[in-house]
C-alpha cells in the first residue's frame, strides 16, 4: 500500500508540474516577440503594454471571481478543461493581422489559465503530509519558472525560425495535450478512495460558497494579498520588460537579450527549490517572517542590478539572478502553501478559493504593469521603472511583516502551518 501510495504522489506530482509549466509556453512568447508585434503592426511602447493587460487582466479578475469552482467542481476537471481552452485560444494567434484580435485571443487565454493554479494547488495539496507542505510546494513552485525558462528559450527558437507568427502554434499543442493528460492522471483521494498518512482530517464545517468579501475579511489575507501584489508586479515587469531593457538601454543583441532575461527566472528556480529548507534552517519553520525578509532582500539586489547595469554580463546576472530568487521564493510560499493553509482553516472548505482570491489580487498587479510600465518607459526611461519595482518590493515586504504579527497574535489552537 505505501508503495501504490508513494507512486500515486509522484505521479500526481509530476504530471501537475509538467502541466501547469507549459501554461507559460503561452504566455512568455508575447514578451519574447512584443517587439516584432509592435514594428509590423506600427505600435507604441503603450500599446504593446496592452498585450500584457489582454492577457493577465482576466487572468486575475477571473481568478477572484471563479476559483471556488475549483472547490466545487474538482481539482482533476477545472485544472484539464480550463489547459485544453488555453490552448485552443491560441492556436490560430500568428494567423491574424488585426490588432484588436489578438488583444481577444490573449483574453480568452488569460481566462482560461486563471483556475489553473488555485485547481493545481488545491489537487497537489490533497497528497501532501501536513510536515511536508512548505517543502514540497516550494518544489512545485519550479514550476512556473522553469516552464517560464523553457518557454523564453522555446520563444528565441521559433521566433528565430518562423518569425513572431510561428511562435504560438506548437505551444499551443503541448498545453492540450497536457490538458487531455491531467483529466486522466491528476485524480484527487477522495476520487480513489485513498487516505494519505501525516494529514489532519479538517472536519467541514463551512460548505457555503464564500463570498468575496467574506474571504476578504479573513485575517492576514489581505496583508498576504497585497504582498503577492506587489512581488507578481515586479515579476511580470522582469519579464515583459527586461528584454526591451537589455535591448534598447544596454545594448545587447535580440537573442542575447531574450535568453538573458531568463536570469531572473533562473534565480526564481533556485528561490522556490530552496525555500522550503532556508525557511526550516533559518526561520525554524516561521514562513512568513522567512518571506518577509527575502522580499526586502530583493528590493536590495535590484538596485544593485541597477546601480551596476554597465559592470557587465557576469555582474548583470549575478543580480537578476538573486532579485529572482528573492522574488520568487516567497511568492510561491505565499501563493501557495500558505493560502491554501488558510483556506482549510477553521472548518473551511475553500482552499481553491482564498488560493484564487490571494494569488488573483496578486495578479492585478501583473495586467496594470503592462501600460503603466509602458507610459513611465517611454516617457521617463527605464531608470524609473527599476526605481518603481525597488519601492513595490519595499511595500510588499512590510505588508508580509504585518501579517507575521498578525499570524504571531493568534491562539495556538487555531494556527495554521506557518
Amino acid at each position: 500500500m505505501a508503495v501504490t501510495l508513494r507512486s500515486r504522489q509522484i505521479i500526481i506530482f509530476v504530471t501537475a508540474w509538467l502541466a501547469y509549466a507549459t501554461t507559460y509556453f503561452l504566455r512568455k512568447p508575447i514578451g519574447i516577440v512584443k517587439a516584432d508585434i509592435g514594428k509590423e503592426l506600427s505600435l507604441s511602447n503603450t500599446d504593446l503594454g496592452w498585450l500584457d493587460t489582454a492577457l493577465l487582466l482576466p487572468y486575475a479578475a477571473f481568478q477572484m471571481v471563479l476559483a471556488p469552482l475549483g472547490d466545487k467542481y474538482g481539482a482533476r476537471r477545472t485544472f484539464g478543461v480550463c489547459l485544453i481552452l488555453s490552448g485552443l485560444s491560441m492556436v490560430t494567434y500568428g494567423w491574424w493581422q488585426s490588432f484588436p484580435v489578438l488583444l481577444f485571443l490573449l483574453f480568452l487565454n488569460g481566462s482560461a489559465q486563471s483556475l489553473c493554479w488555485p485547481a493545481a494547488n488545491k489537487g497537489l495539496g490533497a497528497w501532501i503530509p501536513d510536515s511536508q507542505r512548505n517543502q514540497v510546494f516550494g518544489w512545485y513552485g519550479t514550476s512556473p519558472f522553469i516552464g517560464g525558462i523553457v518557454g523564453t528559450a522555446f520563444s528565441v527558437y521559433l521566433l528565430a525560425q518562423f518569425g513572431w507568427r510561428g511562435s504560438f502554434f506548437i505551444p499551443s499543442c503541448f498545453v492540450i495535450l497536457m490538458g487531455i493528460a491531467i483529466l486522466f492522471l491528476f485524480r484527487q483521494p477522495s476520487e480513489l478512495g485513498v487516505d494519505v498518512p501525516g494529514k489532519e482530517a479538517k472536519p467541514t464545517t463551512e460548505s457555503r460558497r464564500l463570498s468575496m468579501l467574506e474571504i476578504w475579511r479573513i485575517p492576514m489575507v489581505a496583508e498576504v494579498a497585497i504582498a503577492v501584489f506587489c512581488l507578481k508586479v515586479v515579476r511580470y515587469c522582469m519579464y515583459m520588460w527586461l528584454p526591451m531593457y537589455l535591448l534598447h538601454h544596454l545594448h545587447y543583441p535580440k537573442e542575447q537579450a531574450g535568453l538573458f532575461s531568463t536570469t531572473f527566472e533562473i534565480g526564481g528556480v533556485v528561490g522556490s527549490f530552496s525555500i522550503g529548507f532556508v525557511l526550516d534552517r533559518c526561520f525554524h519553520g516561521k514562513a512568513l517572517w522567512g518571506s518577509a525578509v527575502g522580499t526586502l532582500l530583493s528590493a536590495v539586489a535590484l538596485l544593485l542590478f541597477h546601480w551596476t547595469s554597465f559592470a557587465g554580463m557576469a555582474v548583470n546576472s549575478f543580480w537578476m539572478a538573486l532579485a529572482g530568487a528573492l522574488n520568487c521564493g516567497p511568492d510561491i510560499i505565499l501563493a501557495s502553501s500558505f493560502s491554501a493553509e488558510l483556506g482549510e482553516m477553521d472548518g473551511r472548505n475553500a482552499a481553491s478559493a482564498l488560493t484564487g482570491m490571494i494569488n488573483g489580487f496578486g495578479s492585478i498587479g501583473t495586467f496594470m504593469e503592462g501600460p503603466i510600465i509602458g507610459y513611465i518607459s517611454e516617457h521617463y526611461g527605464f531608470s524609473s521603472m527599476f526605481y518603481s519595482m525597488i519601492l513595490l518590493s519595499l511595500i510588499g515586504g512590510v505588508a508580509v511583516i504585518k501579517a507575521a504579527f498578525i499570524y504571531d497574535r493568534r491562539p495556538h489552537s487555531s494556527r495554521v502551518l506557518p
